[in-house]
């Protein structure tokens, strides 16, 4: 892999130096290149500014993918014939192993603790109650104790129950206890396949914003190790759930954004020396098709809003980072105006579009429940239009839809008011420094049991803490503050994006800071945090016009804050899984007071 493969700027084809120092050649076999004025002083003295004068505006519109060079696995000793092999194939196979490892962490041992933790005393039953008959249902106080006695055999009652959350995510935890049956492994198996997937997601997300195999890896490599993520994964909550159906949505954007961009490319005029030309009168008209992929995102935000209502807020500013990008790519392919009547005719539509998609299948979701019976025995307010809610000056609209508008008024109302004082609630303010994490399970073990040591000669510790590997979270605020750099001052589209999913996930809190939220709430942005972390990453090491003392000093900085990230992860894995240590080596976890 090249040394622009480690790299946010994707310039690509400097020319290498022959002779170098002997450091310089080490570099060299495994993928560096030589800087902008090494390559002029090679190339008769054309500087890479130059070049850049006259390139061709497709580049552009669709920037060009780092071209991944076998060096490195012909230095490991690799055949060439399999090197080239491998390097041809390093788009997938660098995700999909970093997928394996992510996956493997995941799923080991993933019934334990086998005991229902946290709010899995809620999305468990009820994603076993939806998949059977088709809404939520009261459950008997000892029901939980009854389900890992039986293994899950026991009967269903019919009473329907009043649940504020939509049905989505919770079928999907019910997919999961169909296959495997209603136990620990059951209910969490879906969310530790959805967390799975969004690392391989998150790193091809990557490799398509930076045009980096490389650093698309990082970013999901990152995620893989993130301890919030990790725990979201192996529990069966919605907010996994949602944050998968959130990421797929922005992968699906940015192939739009790639598309449009290349239809817009590929409409402009190409002057007598083959190079394409911007052009005001093209840019302004050209549509840009059906666009599919923005189609399927909106589709995906239904199922996310129909997880959580707090999808709303992220499908409303992805609409508006998608006009954003269409306006700048008409502006670079040489639209005088942003504003035409072309632009504000087709962002109105795609808006429409997607939101008309997105309301269709949050609907959508809720069939089982419209389809219950209407005299009592179906879901939980699905005869309030037959009885409480006659007359009126809606008469006109169907039944369910007029029960259902009500039960989600009623459930708006629940969520405005929801102030109930809870041990582990938190301002968002703290979350991005990890001010209060959530602990999901606690027991304190007797030496000899439960996995506590013999010889601990005092009772152990065995949580399932969900807090974010602190590390990397704390990296992730500088980050932040350079990703707003990047997209305030130098205008980086890619900065921007990652800008607004975090906000999209994270602001809206800000609004209802008196309500009883949590910390796991944040998942939903992780992805973007890790984007964040990466694009910072890049930018340490340098971009490719950089010395070779720059690069070295920049990989090795990099280097060093990426393994104490791992280490971080690795040194807080029992509180992440519920294995049992130790009193002492708990409480020397505890690096803030906040998080007892």
């Amino acid at each position: 892999m090249t040394s622009t493969a480690s790299s946010t700027d994707t310039r690509q084809g400097q020319a290498v130096l022959d002779e170098r120092p002997t450091w310089q050649q080490r570099l060299r076999r495994f993928g560096y290149t030589a800087s902008p004025a090494q390559a002029a002083h090679t190339t008769g003295g054309r500087s890479a500014a130059d070049a850049g004068a006259h390139a061709d505006v497709v580049d552009r519109l669709v920037p060009p993918y780092a071209e991944p060079n076998p060096r490195l696995w012909l230095g490991l000793g690799v055949p060439p014939v399999l090197a080239e092999r491998i390097t041809r194939w390093s788009g997938w196979g660098g995700p999909l192993l970093v997928t394996l490892m992510a996956g493997l962490l995941r799923f080991w041992n993933l019934g334990s603790p086998r005991a229902v933790i946290f709010d899995e005393t809620y999305y468990a039953k009820d994603a076993w109650a939806l998949v059977h008959r088709g809404f939520e249902v009261n459950w008997d106080k000892n029901a939980n104790d009854l389900v890992l006695q039986s293994n899950g055999h026991l009967t269903i009652p019919a009473d329907a129950a009043y649940v504020v959350h939509p049905p989505v995510g919770k079928y999907v935890i019910g997919l999961g206890e169909l296959i495997f049956g209603f136990n620990p492994f059951g209910w969490r198996f879906m969310t530790a396949l959805l967390g799975t997937l969004s690392v391989l997601l998150l790193c091809r997300i990557g490799r398509r914003m930076f045009r980096s195999t490389f650093l698309g890896c990082l970013a999901g490599a990152l995620m893989a190790v993130d301890g919030l993520h990790f725990v979201m994964s192996r529990t069966s909550l919605l907010d996994g759930v949602l944050m998968f159906f959130v990421l797929a949505a922005f992968g699906c954007l940015l192939i739009d954004r790639d598309k449009a961009r290349e239809k817009l490319a590929a409409a402009l005029p190409v002057d007598e020396d083959g190079r394409t030309r911007p052009h005001a009168y093209v840019a302004k008209t050209t549509w840009l098709g059906w666009r599919p992929w923005r189609w399927a995102a909106a589709l995906l935000m239904g199922l996310a809003i129909g997880t959580k209502w707090n999808g709303m807020y992220i499908l409303a500013a992805f609409i508006v980072m998608t006009v954003l990008w269409d306006m700048g790519a008409r502006k670079v392919a040489g639209a005088e105006r942003r504003l035409s009547l072309p632009f504000v005719v087709e962002s109105v539509v795609s808006w429409v579009a997607m939101s008309t998609v997105a309301v269709a299948v949050y609907l959508a979701s809720w069939t089982a429940w419209i389809l219950s019976p209407t005299d009592g025995t179906g879901g939980y307010f699905r005869n309030w239009a037959a009885t409480d809610g006659k007359g009126g000056n809606w008469t006109f609209l169907p039944d369910w839809l007029r029960s259902l508008w009500h039960y989600e008024h009623e459930v708006y109302l629940f969520h405005v008011g929801l102030s109930s004082p809870h041990t582990y609630m938190s301002n968002p303010w703290s979350w991005i420094v990890l001010g209060r994490p959530v602990s999901y399970f606690y027991e304190s073990p007797s030496p000899g049991t439960d996995g506590c040591p013999a010889n601990a000669g005092e009772k152990c510790a065995r949580e399932v803490l969900a807090i974010g590997t602190p590390l990397l979270w704390w990296a992730a605020c500088f980050a932040i503050v350079y990703v707003l750099w990047r997209w305030a001052l130098r205008r980086d589209w890619r900065a921007g994006a990652i800008a607004c999913g975090i906000a999209a996930g994270y602001l809206p809190w800000f609004m209802y800071q008196e309500r009883t939220i949590f910390l796991f709430y944040a998942v939903v942005f992780v992805p973007f945090l890790c984007l964040a972390v990466a694009m910072m990453v890049g930018a340490i090491i340098g971009p490719p016009g950089s010395s070779d003392t720059r690069r070295l000093v920049g990989a090795s900085g990099a280097g060093v804050l990426v393994l104490l990230i791992v280490w971080n992860f690795i040194y807080f894995w029992p509180l992440y899984t519920g294995t049992a240590i130790p009193i002492d080596s708990w409480r020397s976890r505890m690096w803030l007071d906040t998080w007892v």
